[in-house]
């Protein structure tokens, strides 16, 4: 004869199952991120930086990743290495990974509801100006569209000669 098994274990395990579920499920959250690379691809870029520009030199992105400082205006450009989901919550963005040219990868978070989404593809060069916020994966630019109260001169991303603000 089996001996029943008491309601409490049951109900113990379900809870475990739907714990581990929330946990591992796939969410677009910055636990599903990839890595940020760091292999120095400099080599293989062909275009140097376009002239007349007000590009942060001197690795702005990467000094404040360093020192793990946010609210930074930059301006730089990369290769995008990775298209991911957009973030459909809240405000809704277009979020991508840019390599730079010292190999520091970073997300651009691209405001959608402020400014026009980017016809952007994996491979693309693309030019851009935001504010960068750190984070442990290699950190965060967002503010890439105009100010819609026009405090501030606000960013931009420009891909094949076209700027989107």
């Amino acid at each position: 004869m089996r001996r029943k098994k008491p309601l409490s274990v049951v109900l113990l395990i379900v809870i475990a199952v739907v714990v581990w579920w929330l946990e591992n499920r796939k969410t677009p959250s910055k636990e599903n991120e990839p890595a940020p690379r760091t292999t120095d691809r400099s080599a293989r870029r062909p275009n140097p930086p376009s002239s007349g520009t007000t590009r942060t030199a001197g690795g702005a992105i990467e000094k404040a990743f360093r020192e793990k400082r946010s609210k930074v205006w930059v301006e730089d450009e990369g290769e995008i290495v990775y298209l991911l989901p957009d973030d459909r919550v809240g405000d809704k963005h277009q979020l991508f990974l840019v390599e730079l040219a010292s190999g520091h990868t970073i997300k651009i978070s691209h405001n959608v509801d402020l400014a026009p989404k980017v016809p952007v593809r994996k491979g693309d060069p693309i030019r851009f100006r935001g504010r960068f916020e750190w984070n442990e994966r290699g950190g965060v630019v967002h503010w890439t569209h105009h100010d819609p109260r026009g405090r501030k001169k606000g960013g931009w991303l420009e891909l094949r000669g076209q700027k989107y603000k």
